[in-house]
C-alpha cells in the first residue's frame, strides 16, 4: 500500500490443468482489448521455490510483466492448480483473484503429458511403465516429495482433490470451470462465457478455432494401449466421482455434453 492506495494486482489466472487447452485459452484471451496478459505464457510466479522469499514476497518482478493498469491483468500457469502452496500464495496475494480452470479427460491428459515430456527429452521411459512403476519416482521429488513437475502423469489427473483444495480457499463465484472439449468445439461460446465471468465485453463475431502447441510430430515408443486405458480408468474412478460432486457445487461452470 502506497499513499493510502492499494497497489494494482493481477485480477485473474488460468490456473490449470496442464495439457487441457490452457495455451489456446491464453492465446484467445490475449486478443481481448480489455485484458492484458504477458507476452509469454506461464509466468511461474506462485510455484517459484528458488527466487521468491515466500515469508516476505516481492511482487515487483511479477507486476513488471504488465504495463497497462487500465486493463484487467491475467496470466496462465497451469501448474498452479497442482503445485503445493501455490493456491495458498495466490490467495494471500489477492483474495479476490478469479480462477479459470480447464479440465480434460484425465487419461487423455496423462497421455498428452507423457508425449510432451518424451518429445522434450525429459522422459525416456515408455508410458505403460511411467503410469505404474514409474510413479515411485515421485517420492524423490524436491522440495515436495510426491509432487513432480515432469513425472506427474497420473497425479495431475487427480482432479477431485485439486478442486476440493480450490474450494477451500476461494469462494465459488470466483471460479470458472471449463472443459477442454468445449473450448475446442465452440471457442466463440466459451470465450463469451469467460468474458462474462471477467466482466468484460464479449468479442464480436465468431472466433476461429485454433490448436496451440500440438504434439510433436515424432515417432513415440509407445501407444495408448487398451490395458493402459483400463488401468487408468480404475485409478481415476474415485477421483473423478469426487470431482464431479465438487464441480456440481461450483456456481460458474461450463461442461461438455
Amino acid at each position: 500500500m502506497t499513499d493510502g492506495t492499494v497497489e494494482k494486482r493481477v485480477d485473474f489466472l488460468v490456473a490449470g490443468a496442464q495439457k487441457a487447452g490452457t495455451t489456446a485459452l491464453f492465446d484467445y484471451l490475449s486478443e481481448l482489448p480489455e485484458l492484458e496478459l504477458p507476452p509469454v505464457k506461464e509466468a511461474h510466479f506462485f510455484d517459484d521455490e528458488e527466487h521468491v522469499d515466500w515469508s516476505a514476497p516481492d511482487y515487483g518482478p511479477y507486476h513488471a510483466l504488465f504495463s497497462n493498469p487500465a486493463r484487467l491483468w491475467g496470466e496462465a500457469t497451469p501448474i498452479y492448480l497442482y503445485w503445493p502452496n501455490a493456491l495458498e500464495r495466490i490467495r494471500a496475494y489477492n483474495p479476490a483473484m478469479k480462477l479459470i480452470l480447464l479440465f480434460r479427460d484425465p487419461i487423455e491428459r496423462a497421455w498428452s503429458h507423457w508425449k510432451m515430456e518424451y518429445a522434450r527429452g525429459k522422459e525416456t521411459e515408455p508410458f505403460a511403465w511411467c503410469i505404474r512403476e514409474g510413479r515411485a519416482r515421485m517420492a524423490e521429488a524436491e522440495p515436495y516429495p510426491g509432487f513432480h513437475r515432469v513425472y506427474s502423469y497420473v497425479e495431475r489427473g487427480f482432479y477431485g482433490r485439486q478442486l476440493a483444495r480450490v474450494l477451500q480457499l476461494f469462494p465459488r463465484d470466483q471460479l470458472l470451470i471449463l472443459h477442454s472439449e468445449d473450448l475446442k468445439r465452440d471457442a466463440t461460446s466459451t470465450i463469451a462465457t469467460v468474458s462474462r465471468f471477467l466482466g468484460v465485453a464479449e468479442p464480436l463475431g465468431s472466433i476461429a478455432p485454433r490448436i496451440s502447441r500440438p504434439a510433436a510430430d515424432i515417432v513415440y515408443p509407445a501407444t495408448l494401449a487398451p490395458e493402459d486405458v483400463s488401468f487408468l480408468q480404475r485409478l481415476f474412478l474415485e477421483e473423478m466421482t469426487r470431482f464431479e460432486r465438487f464441480k456440481a457445487s461450483a456456481i460458474h461452470s461450463v461442461t461438455s455434453g
